[in-house]
């Protein structure tokens, strides 16, 4: 059976490494995606519709578990397997849940046993949603382990010739530019030289949300979310007059809201 698979993994060379042992293990998969992160994840999810998604759980941004949320709007017929270095926690969930996870670094035989189980499950049509959506539940609530780092409370950007500290709750949202991120608050825009990637990482999840490639926002300064005649999504935000655009690929994580 030829499928089409996708691999979203941050560390490039555990990305490498697990498309080599599949080509290795299984030769008639087709990986049609390595991403980097969420987001590209979520806009290669759109277009490729793969019958297969291999995730990493805790990716910076737009984590797996915000990917496998999306799955049901951009492409419910993908299976899904996440990627872990997770505690017993969320191992237990994952086994309790009935949907595939491989730990790192993985094993061979553990990796076949999936391919097996991702087959039967492929020849029964679509994915259980009720249960993805159960562990999914699970693994949001995970509590923080200890070696998690809190998130930013401040940063330094700089105005010309003169260097700022900005707190977090002043941002409205950061945009990516050219070598730098743009740091918008309700009253000017400053640089910062840390990328859009880099940030994501130690931002705080709960307030600072990634809506588009280029742009991550400040949730407590949205006015609203909308789509336009085009059908695309726009974020107005309070304190400012422009508004934000959130790719399609996004809008699937403003479902609910």
């Amino acid at each position: 059976m030829h499928l089409d698979a996708l691999i979203a993994e941050d560390e490039p060379l555990l990305r490498q490494a697990l498309a080599a042992q599949l080509q290795r293990l299984w030769p008639e998969l087709r990986i049609v995606a390595e991403c980097e992160d969420g987001a590209a994840a979520l806009e290669a999810l759109e277009t490729l519709k793969p019958d297969l998604a291999f995730l990493d759980i805790r990716m910076p941004g737009v984590t797996g578990i915000d990917v496998a949320r999306a799955l049901e709007t951009l492409s419910p017929q993908t299976q899904v397997v996440f990627i872990t270095a997770y505690d017993q926690y969320a191992i237990d969930a994952f086994e309790r849940g009935a949907v595939d996870y491989l730990l790192k670094p993985v094993a061979d035989e553990r990796l076949l046993a999936t391919r097996q189980r991702l087959l039967a499950r492929l020849q029964a049509g679509a994915p259980d949603r009720r249960l993805l959506d159960q562990l999914l539940e699970q693994l949001a609530r995970r509590p923080a382990g200890k070696s998690d780092a809190p998130p930013l409370a401040w940063i330094t950007a700089s105005n010309g010739r003169e260097t700022r500290l900005v707190m977090l709750e002043e941002v409205l949202y950061f945009r990516a530019d050219s070598k730098y991120t743009a740091v918008v608050t309700a009253g000017e825009e400053l640089l910062l030289r840390s990328s859009l990637r880099e940030l994501a990482e130690a931002l705080d999840p709960q307030c600072f949300r990634q809506v588009h490639r280029s742009t991550i926002v400040n949730m407590k300064a949205v006015a609203a979310v909308s789509r336009d005649d085009s059908g695309r999504g726009v974020l107005r935000l309070k304190d400012r007059s422009e508004t934000l655009v959130v790719s399609q690929p996004f809008m699937s994580l403003f479902r609910g809201m």
